[in-house]
């Protein structure tokens, strides 16, 4: 069984948290059996602990804890989030509060990957979601009917479809708004309504139906893009009903370098592939793009930024590439002669001029880290030709 596979489910390419990691959480809700808000599974500091891990420490269940079958007495919690633990823990204390959650910030910092991370720590679940779109509409974070059930009965409470935010009121989870930007402005402002009054009306219906009351532990758990085309601005009044974080690229090298290794190799791993990525090419990777995000670099050359956005994810996506490309094609592949492709393709992606910027900082920075001696930048000088194409 892969770690995306859980007993008895059909395959998948990618577990949610909730199943990912359910050791974890059974053990850290045994751990820790300290005060909980309204309706969370785990105390605050035990959410964190899941978000951030235990930096590889194994943690010791309490003597006399009854553990529940299948837990073990000591575990490390894996560092599934790469940023600030004092970010992570004003998320949590917003939550706590029932509060709403805005999580900004550039594309590929792992805005979703955290709303998911909390929404699976806090209530078990980070399925009651809904994904902003320009086509995103009104019922779809309130309410729609299933117009059979309705010509059949009228309007009841059977006939009603709730949406995820809905679900999420009644059972007193965490439901979350992906890209809550690129809704429109009326469509977002629903939401307005939902955060103060904690209910949705149902105007059809009458007595107890008429409104759907949120049950204690409610929270919602919206993110936006900083930089994107197509969105909306947000309403002051839907704004106030936020707490506002931003989720930062990572600002460390090595960090970067050993998360993008890590979920460029659980790609391979769930095809049953090794990584095999030399970690000095994946440094070249990683350097380049910090660069290009930038607009200098560690050495304080300036760089020209392309317009498109150099995110980590991408760099995941790429540093994949790279392996799969190494796992089905062995045989005269070399990693790092296919970077300058891979690169080239991420900085075309929302402007094709782009690609003169790329041709740039490779007689820029690569030039000058080759003239210093760096055998890898060498090498990678060398494939300037690929980028003329």
């Amino acid at each position: 069984m892969t770690g995306n596979q859980t007993a008895g489910s059909a395959p998948r390419q990618v577990d949610p948290p909730e199943h990912r990691y359910a050791a974890e959480l059974q053990f850290l809700a045994a751990y820790d059996d300290g005060a909980r808000p309204p309706g969370w599974l785990l105390t605050p500091r035990a959410v964190v602990t899941f978000v951030v891990g235990s930096d590889e420490r194994p943690l010791v269940l309490p003597a006399g804890t009854a553990a529940p079958e299948g837990v073990p007495p000591q575990l490390a919690i894996s560092e599934k989030f790469v940023g600030e633990r004092a970010l992570v823990e004003r998320c949590v204390v917003t939550l706590a509060g029932e509060r709403g959650l805005l999580l900004v910030g550039e594309p590929g910092t792992a805005k979703s990957m955290l709303s998911e991370l909390l929404s699976a720590a806090v209530c078990g679940t980070s399925a009651l979601v809904v994904q902003g779109t320009a086509g995103t509409t009104e019922d779809q974070l309130r309410y729609g009917w299933n117009y059979a059930a309705l010509l059949a009965q009228g309007p009841t409470r059977g006939a009603l479809v709730p949406s995820p935010v809905m679900s999420a009121m009644s059972a007193g989870a965490v439901a979350r708004v992906e890209e809550v930007t690129r809704c429109l402005p009326e469509v977002q402002d629903s939401l307005v309504s939902i955060l103060s009054d904690r209910r949705i009306a149902v105007p059809e219906l009458s007595g107890e139906d008429s409104a759907v009351p949120a049950a204690p532990g409610f929270c919602l758990i919206a993110t936006a893009n900083l930089r994107d085309r197509g969105v909306s601005e947000m309403s002051a009044a839907l704004k106030r009903r936020f707490n506002f974080e931003q989720v930062h690229p990572i600002a460390d090298i090595e960090l970067e370098t050993a998360l993008v290794r890590r979920q460029a190799a659980a790609v391979l791993e769930r095809v049953h592939a090794p990584f095999a990525v030399d970690d000095a090419v994946l440094e070249v990777l990683v350097t380049a793009f910090r660069d290009l995000r930038t607009g200098s670099t560690a050495e304080g050359w300036e760089v020209e930024r392309p317009s498109t956005v150099m995110s980590t994810a991408e760099a995941v996506s790429v540093a994949a590439a790279l392996g799969l490309a190494s796992a089905y094609f062995p045989a005269g592949h070399d990693a790092l002669a296919l970077l300058p492709g891979h690169l080239l393709g991420v900085v075309r992606k929302d402007d094709p001029a782009d690609a003169a910027r790329l041709l740039g900082y490779w007689d820029g920075a690569v030039r000058r880290r080759a003239e210093q001696g760096g055998q890898l930048w060498r090498q990678a000088w060398e494939l300037r030709e690929q980028l003329e194409l």
